[in-house]
């Protein structure tokens, strides 16, 4: 590890470098770039040095510790415990810091959320979800914006999709991909029955227009009318848009805009994307298998979540982990399910490095 540290220390002085450099400050993408990184290495390399400095002070405690006077040995042998506990904690901080980590961490998140099993139901508790997301979103003071969505008559949702802005919002939305099952009994059921739904969730992080290209020759672009709820502008201006990427048969529509030109660059945010999301995924494959841990793979036919009304429960299945404070979880209180998948996602990367 200390091979790797001393590079890390010498990567981040040569960054401090560059940011003083006139022909980076003239350029602000990459000013942009450097100045993420530098950021990214910053806690690194002061951790370093305070660990260094430890194991430096710890070496003179048990020298003194040697010493003649008593008084002198008693106060030295107590710092030196001290110290290795200090210099124990910050070699521990330091391994974390430097597994390796997914490069998308950092980014904001397009989340589509989509009913499942279980018709007019399954499209209620898509709307609980989103909700859900969007006052988890501002409790870390995210910005939310829906780029797309298809509402049904009662209030529910057929599909929808958002875009969730925030540093590090892919690194604590990306376990929520995955099929979300629900037991309740639904606003539309008379005998008062429990029915059984599911919605699936997708979490991709953002591709900007740098990082992929898109040939302008492999879309098709189509205009159309809007349809289903939606304002004035809906069956009245052709502000509806499908984009269909050629080589992939990926289609994106965009209707909740009056503008077809947002409608339009809307679209094309989720389908960059979801291609990005297709190539890493191809470009993963190719080296190796998925990874498989208790935190799971990710794959969005796998079942993740239950959220069980009748007994305010919900229960992740990848760690194990039940709460009986449903109402909470539901208002956006995500924290103790988040940070307990992180937790054991950091487990299996340090076992892996």
């Amino acid at each position: 590890m200390l091979g790797r540290l001393e590079s890390a220390k010498k990567r981040y002085f040569e960054l401090q470098e560059e940011m003083a450099n006139p022909a980076v400050l003239s350029n602000p993408e990459l000013a942009k770039k450097y100045g993420q990184e530098l950021a990214e290495w910053e806690e690194i390399v002061s951790s370093y040095d305070r660990w260094h400095e430890a194991l430096e002070e710890l070496d003179t405690a048990r020298e003194l510790a040697r010493d003649d006077d008593a008084e002198t040995r008693e106060w030295a042998l107590a710092e030196a415990d001290r110290l290795k506990g200090e210099a124990e904690r910050l070699e521990a901080h330091l391994t974390r810091l430097m597994t390796p980590t997914d490069p998308n961490d950092q980014k904001n998140v397009i989340m589509e959320i989509r009913g499942g099993a279980g018709g007019e139901e399954a499209a209620l508790f898509a709307a609980s979800l989103f909700r859900m997301y969007v006052r988890y979103a501002e409790r870390q003071g995210w910005r939310t914006e829906v780029l797309s969505s298809s509402p049904t008559d009662i209030g529910g949702y057929k599909e929808v999709i958002f875009m969730i802005e925030g540093r590090g919002a892919y690194s604590r939305l990306k376990y929520e991909s995955g099929v979300h099952r629900v037991q309740r009994v639904p606003v539309t059921e008379a005998q008062g029955r429990i029915h059984t739904s599911t919605v699936t969730v997708a979490v991709l992080p953002e591709a900007e227009e740098t990082e992929l290209t898109i040939n302008p020759d492999d879309l098709r672009i189509d205009t159309m009318r809007a349809s289903g709820a939606g304002g004035q502008h809906v069956n009245k201006t052709e502000s509806a848009v499908r984009i269909t990427h050629l080589p992939t048969n990926i289609v994106v529509y965009c209707q909740d805009e009056k503008s077809q030109l947002k409608n339009r660059e809307k679209a094309m945010r989720v389908l960059r994307a979801r291609l990005k999301d297709l190539y890493d995924s191809q470009a993963h494959n190719a080296v190796q298998e998925e990874r498989r841990s208790q935190v799971g793979t990710g794959d969005r036919s796998e079942r993740i979540r239950t959220y069980n009304f009748p007994q305010g429960r919900v229960t992740d299945h990848r760690i194990g982990l039940t709460l009986h404070r449903i109402d909470g979880i539901m208002d956006g209180d995500l924290d103790e399910l988040i940070n307990a998948l992180v937790a054991q996602d950091e487990e299996e990367r340090l076992k892996e490095a």
